[in-house]
């Protein structure tokens, strides 16, 4: 790891933590339908909170419980922000889709067994924007954890030129979470069975997003690439 990306390191992750704590405590923030959250707890014990990557930035706020586990990459900008949520107690499985993956996704399920509730990005960490990968469902499937779908919305806010459109809310504003109806996967489903739950899936966040588009009063998010 060369200097700047050393320093980069150690100054990126501190910053985003500060901008992410002044957020909070200046914005005002709403929250539709979040019992559906205790509904999954009782059923289950541990749930599965998924939300597009474009949304992350105010998601640590999503989750009211107090052990969550995240699969995070090795990947630089990962690691910043895996900084960042540690900063919120948030626990990490290593391991990403390209690299590591399936040891990953053993780390992870093994913290959900031991009682964490996990969070994650069905599109991430580099895309397709708004396409979810199987590792959301598996998690969920192989777990038993329902999966919970989360969105969340601001205004004033800015989205960001990155892959995902990042939205980026601005201090004094609103904000918005929008939650969606436990989802869970059963142990049997197959490969067909998992796509339609990606199908599945894939709407309820869209309609959740853009819900929490409307309620704070900004355009939709652009359409995922066909």
């Amino acid at each position: 790891m060369d200097l700047v990306t050393r320093l980069r390191m150690a100054v990126i992750p501190r910053v985003g933590y500060a901008y992410i704590r002044l957020l909070r405590g200046t914005m005002r923030f709403e929250y539709r339908d979040r019992q559906v959250l205790d509904r999954a707890r009782a059923a289950s014990g541990r749930y599965i909170l998924a939300f597009w990557h474009s949304r992350f930035v105010m998601m640590p706020y999503a989750y009211p419980g107090s052990r969550m586990v995240v699969l995070s990459s090795r990947h630089t900008d990962s690691l910043m922000l895996a900084r960042v949520l540690e900063r919120f107690g948030i626990e990490h499985a290593w391991g990403s889709s390209t690299s590591g993956g399936s040891h990953g996704m053993r780390l992870l399920l093994r913290r959900i067994r031991a009682g964490c509730d996990a969070g994650f990005t069905p599109d991430g960490p580099r895309g397709p924007r708004r396409r979810v990968k199987t590792g959301v469902l598996l998690a969920a499937k192989l777990s038993g954890a329902p999966i919970v779908p989360v969105a969340f919305s601001a205004r004033p806010s800015r989205r960001l030129g990155s892959w995902d459109r990042t939205l980026l809310p601005l201090p004094f504003g609103r904000g918005v979470f929008a939650y969606g109806e436990p989802i869970e996967v059963p142990r049997r489903s197959d490969d067909a069975g998992l796509a339609v739950m990606a199908t599945r899936l894939e709407a309820e966040l869209d309609r959740l997003t853009d819900t929490a588009d409307g309620a704070v009063g900004i355009s939709p998010e652009e359409p995922r690439e066909p």
